[in-house]
Parts: C-alpha cells; sequence; structure tokens
C-alpha cells in the first residue's frame, strides 16, 4: 500500500504548497489524481518519488518511509514524469539494459520483457536509433517501456497520456489494467478526466494544494461526470 500521510510541502517558509494531505493507494488502485495547473499534482508527485523534500508528514510504501529508508523505498517504484528525461548519446536499446542493469534483471527476463513492451508500444525499430532522434512521443514510449520491464509494485505516472499518440495511449491503459489486476499499485496525474473516470477505480481532487474530495469512483462523483464534479468545485 502507498500511504500518504499529513504530507505538506512548503518551498518558501509559511507559504503551502500542498497542505496537509492525506491518503491511501491500496494493491489493484488505479488512482487518479486529478486538479488544475498549479494545483500541487506533480509537487506531491516528485516527493512521493523523492525528487521534493517533505516539510512534514511522511510518505511510505507497505510501511516503508520515504524518509527513513529511501533506497529500499525507491526500489518498490517505477517513475514516468511529465517530460522524459533519457539520455541523448546512447541508444534505446542501451538504455533500456541500462535500466535492466540497476534492477539486476536476469538476461533472458530483460529481453523477454523488453521484446514484449518494445512490441506494445511499436518501438521495436528504432530501439538501435541514438535517443537524440527520437521524437517527445518516443521518448515518453521508451521510458514507459523502461518502467514496465523491471516490474514494479507501484507505478508512478505524471501525465503520462499527453505525449502519445492515440495507439499508444490505448496500449498504456490496457497494460496499467494489467498491472492493477496482478496487484500492481496504480498513481497517476491527468488532466483528461475522461481517461481518468473510465480507468481509475479511486480518484483525488485537489485544488490549492488541498485534498477537496477523494474515495471511489463513483462515491465521487455520484450521479455526475468527473468533469461536471471538478468544475463544481473549482
Amino acid at each position: 500500500m502507498l500511504e500518504i500521510k499529513d504530507y505538506t510541502l512548503e518551498y518558501i517558509k509559511g507559504k503551502k504548497a500542498v497542505d496537509n494531505i492525506s491518503f491511501e493507494v491500496k494493491e489493484g488502485d488505479i488512482f487518479g489524481f486529478v486538479g488544475s495547473n498549479g494545483a500541487g499534482k506533480s509537487t506531491t508527485i516528485k516527493s512521493i518519488v523523492g525528487i521534493n523534500h517533505i516539510t512534514m508528514g511522511d510518505i511510505l510504501i507497505d510501511g516503508t518511509s520515504i524518509k527513513k529508508n529511501p533506497l529500499k523505498y525507491k526500489g518498490y517504484l517505477a517513475y514516468i514524469p511529465d517530460e522524459p528525461a533519457v539520455y541523448d548519446n546512447i541508444t534505446g536499446i542501451e538504455y533500456l539494459n541500462f535500466i535492466s542493469d540497476m534492477y539486476d534483471l536476469p538476461y533472458e527476463e530483460r529481453n523477454n520483457a523488453i521484446k514484449y513492451y518494445s512490441e506494445r508500444f511499436m518501438l521495436v525499430e528504432e530501439l538501435n536509433d541514438l535517443i537524440s532522434s527520437y521524437s517527445h512521443g518516443m521518448r515518453q514510449k521508451l521510458v514507459l517501456i523502461a518502467s514496465f520491464i523491471h516490474n514494479p509494485k507501484v507505478y508512478i505516472l505524471d501525465e503520462p497520456f499527453a505525449s502519445l499518440d492515440p495507439e499508444a495511449a490505448f496500449v498504456l491503459k490496457e497494460e496499467l489494467k494489467k498491472k492493477a489486476d496482478e496487484g500492481k499499485i496504480i498513481f497517476f496525474s491527468t488532466h483528461v478526466l475522461e481517461v481518468a473516470e473510465k480507468l481509475c477505480n479511486k480518484v483525488a481532487i485537489i485544488i490549492k494544494g488541498k485534498i477537496v474530495k477523494t474515495g471511489s469512483m463513483e462515491e465521487v462523483i455520484s450521479d455526475k461526470t468527473l468533469e461536471e464534479t471538478f468544475m463544481e468545485l473549482v
């Protein structure tokens, strides 16, 4: 389970970017984190993955605190940022092998995973090209493949659909559903409320650094759409 406990972040003393939020994401959940620009979505995600500091509170995976045991904690997760940061001067397959080495993936296991996901995300022919030649969408696909091949317990995705073509977006939704069915934890932010409503079983809406509504999708939206609910709250 991913637990965010009384999490607060101040960039400037006394000015809270995120203000005392708490929620849980359980095994098998696909949890949508929605809000306007500047609401605190990416700030929270960067604290979950260890990029941002935590002013108050804590974040835990299976009881392991990112503050007390960050190395063990980070071993549970994969992070897909909104801007895919990858090395330009290596090939796609070199990057995937580098990620595989970091997680000590056996040769046969990594090859099977790379083959499967590169075919699913239609990147097979480009894997031997330098990443510097990749478009933004191709880089996003590469980062997604890198996250899937080591089969983490928790997937943290920040606007994962933003730069994907329709085919890749469809594949990503299918693969996330599969991972949830396997008991993995899926947590992602998105501006595309229709996608969140169809894909997620849980949701939290954040406005100006505060969680204003959270729970199952049915509880949050009742007889409305997620877009209608969101617009009423903002």
